[in-house]
């Protein structure tokens, strides 16, 4: 048995200890926005936050996460799909297959809360998230406008 708050609810789950994060946050939990990619921590697509640094939940086993660790995945970022880097994804029409997406978006709100303003270059060294549309120049402008439109609270609020 596992105790995790995930995006504010403390649950219990009863998995292996070595399930990966991913797999008890999509199949125990029901929170399908964290995407399976390539199992293996490349991609980015699995990414949610703990303890406000962005993490591939796929390679972090359960039993590697401490009951005050707080997980917030792409549904906590913001209920209402209003926090600054969702509304800057919207804004400037990023998906393409979308599947990437939320791992996207929670590397960028990650990046946001450190560096407020980043330049192009910090843009691609923190956003190492893979897009197999290639929708790179739009995720890193989609970055610039958050950033101009102030990201610096708390990247799990609403």
């Amino acid at each position: 048995m596992a105790k995790l708050n995930i995006n504010g609810v403390v649950r219990d789950v009863t998995v292996e200890a070595d399930t990966p994060l991913l797999w008890v946050i999509r199949e125990h939990i029901g929170l399908t926005g964290t995407k399976y990619g390539c199992g293996v921590a490349q991609c980015g697509a699995c990414s949610v936050h703990i303890n406000d640094e962005v993490q591939r939940s796929c390679s972090i086993a359960v039993g590697d996460v401490k009951a005050t660790d707080l997980i917030v995945t792409i549904e906590g970022l913001s209920i209402t799909s209003s926090h600054p880097v969702q509304k800057a994804w919207a804004a400037v029409d990023v998906p393409q297959c979308g599947y990437c997406q939320s791992g996207q978006i929670m590397a960028a709100a990650a990046l946001l809360k450190k560096n407020p303003k980043p330049t192009d270059k910090d843009i691609d060294e923190a956003m190492t998230n893979i897009c197999r549309c290639g929708t790179y120049q739009r995720i890193r402008q989609a970055v610039h406008l958050a950033a101009d439109a102030g990201t610096t609270g708390r990247a799990s609020g609403g």
